[in-house]
């Protein structure tokens, strides 16, 4: 009996310590040879023309992941020796997927075979039947749904040395992109 209280809060502290561990993509590379990792990652296209994305998990909004994707294509410019960076194209993906968590005592092996139902009379209606196993409107109440969104933002950016053309609405100054956005970039924490 006590080995199963013991396992009981071992895990419970576990689950909690977990828990608190997870948080929006921080600004870091994506890890090398795993699809799924999120960060930044850029592909040398030419000379002064860069493929740049940044994948967040479903904790990073789309702003979020939009201005990482700003902020490394600057900061990749400036290490470059470039000064400015004109996007030529951009894009931001959303992945979603519902998740819907049922009533757990409408549901599940609970109940076996035998579900709860109760007969009510409507005025005007007559005698009517609840039963959660047919969907009855009143069931949908008990149940939690939720959307979960991941964004991934791509560009292709080609730099320049020099300032930026004021007139084109696509030209960064590399410079004010990294003073700007830099203050909000929230870093990965350091290993212990």
């Amino acid at each position: 009996m006590f080995r199963k209280a013991a396992m009981g809060a071992f895990s419970l502290a576990l689950l909690t310590a977990l828990g608190a561990c997870v948080t929006a993509t921080p600004y870091q590379p994506r890890a090398v040879g795993h699809t799924g990792g999120r960060g930044y990652s850029e592909t040398k296209l030419e000379t002064n023309r860069y493929r740049v994305s940044f994948a967040g998990n479903s904790l990073t909004s789309r702003e979020t992941v939009e201005g990482y994707l700003l902020y490394h294509a600057a900061e990749l410019t400036l290490a470059q020796g470039f000064d400015s960076f004109v996007i030529v194209d951009r894009h931001t993906d959303r992945d979603a997927r519902q998740l819907v968590t049922p009533d757990p005592y409408y549901h599940g092996p609970a109940f076996g075979y035998w579900r709860p139902s109760w007969r009510y009379r409507m005025a005007g209606f007559g005698w009517r039947a609840w039963d959660p196993f047919w969907n009855d409107p009143f069931f949908y109440d008990q149940q939690e749904v939720r959307t979960i969104e991941q964004f991934e933002a791509a560009a292709e950016i080609i730099m320049l040395k020099g300032p930026k053309d004021a007139a084109d609405p696509k030209a960064f100054d590399a410079h004010a992109v990294v003073e700007n956005l830099g203050p909000k970039i929230q870093r990965p924490e350091p290993k212990a």
